[in-house]
């Protein structure tokens, strides 16, 4: 049956008022109901508590902000650090010697000898005794900070309420903040009120203040922990400087008096020269002569020194810094470098030589080289210079130019050197070798140029240690061509000779731009012969090398080689001019 069409007068049925109100009401308090939930999560703080990097180390060690992989043991006066730890932050130079199983400690005047377990040491060679000895635990070795203080500038810091550990090194400033709060405030794992706990700060606590990031401050606890906390709730409360205390030294090295050096070399071979038949040499200030090499493996030394050498060159006052040298045999220096005791032999017997003969100085040459030995090299010399020091004897160390040849070059680490001796004479010749398969140069100006560049400005040796070793000889060579194929033969030449070669010859020297150097050649048949001179004008330019970059001074190889008028030329060049 069809409805009836509505009558459109009639008027519409209304909803419910209370409906409609409830409606709203209930979607009121969800949207409030959620707008309260997300400004809680957005707003509360993060109330979860969670344990530090370091809570699995029983004893954590701390040194600006950072702690260290492995505990320390002991406490107080017995307190022992990890020796990794020692050689990370206090000094990088300390070695364990598992020959001899003891650690070795040199400084600029010590050297502090510790055995594994045993409470007598020996610090420059005199026994001492320590309350706590060295500490092996597995592969750790823990060494005990008594000794330590003696040698380094650092403070320790020891927590009663942990046993955390925090090092400071002289000098380092320390900023303090303080709670000032009533009630505990929070230190999180980063700068939000959303992360974790990690510790509590009470009322009055002092924190080194470490950093901060806009709101926060990175701060430590004395306990150990390291957090972030509101700028908010900390007051600055002080500053503070680890107290710096001059080391006292008694070795003052020697210079000399008009600003550089000139020193020279004396090739004894198998007897020392006539000192008779030697002519004045104006302006030289140190001979080195080449008295003392390594004889063996244990490190037993073969000695040419002679008294009446040293009395000649000291009433001349001549310094007489003796050299000392490896033989140039890799397998023997390998093993005469390999442990403390042979190492030591060395020293006492150099120290006993200096004595002697009354010695001003060492020169140490030691060349080829493994470079596996690198550091046994370096800590021989580390070793060597605080005995030698104490008897205020200078020590010097000659190093090749920079080269990729490992046994003649790569073994030094100049830098490492450098900061030990008092001067470091760079052998800047032999560009071109006696075996050389090509003809050149003994010593170019611009490779000279290049090679102490390298090693101001690469090793950062400081030009104030650097020596620069120029050369009196020279090389005459003779290439020949067969079958297209031009071989170079080479004999070495003294100034003297060469120069009598030119005059035999009747040659004109012409100066080579390219070499700094003159130069001069002439036909001997089919074959040709090549001198690049070493002569005044090559001396010359080496000294302005020396003045331009404020170098300690010069070294020549070697006396014998050179002219007489030589002395005077390179006396006047030295001196600097008058304002």
């Amino acid at each position: 049956m069809q409805r009836p069409p509505a009558d459109p007068q009639q008027p519409k049925p209304k909803r419910s008022s209370k409906k409609i109100l409830l409606i709203s009401s209930l979607f009121i308090g969800i949207v409030a109901a959620g707008a309260a939930a997300f400004l809680w999560e957005e707003l509360a703080p993060n109330r979860m508590k969670v344990d530090p990097e370091y809570h699995e180390l029983s004893k954590p060690v701390f040194y600006q902000g950072n702690y260290y992989k492995a505990s320390a043991i002991g406490e107080k006066e017995g307190l022992k650090l990890p020796l990794e730890l020692i050689q990370e932050w206090i000094d990088p130079t300390i070695i364990y010697e598992k020959s001899s199983d003891s650690v070795i400690i040199t400084t600029k005047e010590k050297v502090l000898r510790l055995k594994t377990t045993e409470l007598s040491a020996f610090m420059n060679e005199k026994p001492i005794t320590l309350s706590f000895p060295v500490e092996k635990k597995g592969n750790d070795i823990y060494v005990p900070i008594e000794p330590l203080r003696e040698l380094y500038p650092f403070e320790i810091r020891e927590s009663e309420k942990s046993g955390a550990v925090l090092l400071f090194k002289k000098g380092d400033l320390l900023k303090w903040g303080k709670y000032n709060g009533t009630e505990e405030a929070q230190l999180r794992t980063f700068a939000s009120i959303k992360a974790p706990i990690l510790s509590a700060l009470a009322s009055n606590e002092q924190v080194m203040i470490l950093s901060e990031e806009e709101d926060w401050y990175k701060v430590q606890q004395q306990s150990g922990p390291i957090g972030y906390v509101k700028k908010a709730d900390l007051v600055l409360d002080h500053e503070e400087t680890i107290p710096t205390q001059p080391q006292p030294t008694s070795y003052v090295p020697w210079k000399p008096l008009n600003g550089k050096l000139n020193m020279t070399w004396e090739h004894v071979i198998t007897k020392n020269p006539d000192t008779s038949k030697l002519g004045d040499m104006p302006g030289l200030q140190v001979v080195s002569p080449t008295w003392f090499s390594l004889a063996d493996g244990e490190g037993r030394i073969k000695n040419l020194a002679d008294a009446s050498y040293v009395k000649w060159a000291q009433t001349r006052d001549y310094q007489v810094w003796a050299l000392f040298s490896n033989g140039f045999e890799a397998d023997r220096t390998s093993q005469a470098l390999s442990t403390y005791d042979r190492r030591m032999k060395i020293i006492k017997q150099l120290l006993g030589f200096a004595q002697t003969y009354k010695l001003q100085g060492i020169n140490i040459d030691f060349e080829n080289v493994y470079i596996k030995d690198k550091d046994n090299l370096v800590q021989f010399v580390r070793e060597m210079t605080p005995f030698m020091h104490e008897q205020g004897l200078s020590v010097s160390i000659d190093v090749t130019p920079k080269s990729t040849n490992e046994m003649w070059s790569m073994f030094y680490d100049r830098p490492a050197l450098a900061e030990v001796v008092d001067y470091m004479m760079l052998m800047a010749y032999d560009e071109y070798w006696a075996t050389s398969p090509k003809s050149g140069s003994v010593s170019s100006l611009p490779w000279t140029d290049r090679s102490i560049a390298q090693l101001l400005n690469t090793d950062k040796v400081p030009p104030s240690k650097l020596v620069l070793g120029i050369p009196f000889y020279t090389r005459q060579w003779t290439e020949e061509t067969k079958n297209g194929k031009t071989t170079a033969t080479s004999k070495t030449l003294t100034m003297e000779a060469a120069q009598a070669i030119i005059k035999d010859k009747k040659l004109t020297p012409t100066f080579l731009p390219e070499t700094g150097q003159n130069y001069v050649e002439y036909k001997d048949g089919e074959k040709l012969i090549r001198i690049w001179l070493e002569d005044e004008t090559s001396v010359k330019a080496r000294i302005e090398l020396v003045k331009k970059y404020d170098l300690a001074g010069i070294a020549s190889w070697r006396r014998g080689f050179e002219q007489a008028p030589m002395w005077k030329t390179m006396q006047d060049a030295l001196v600097p001019a008058k304002p």
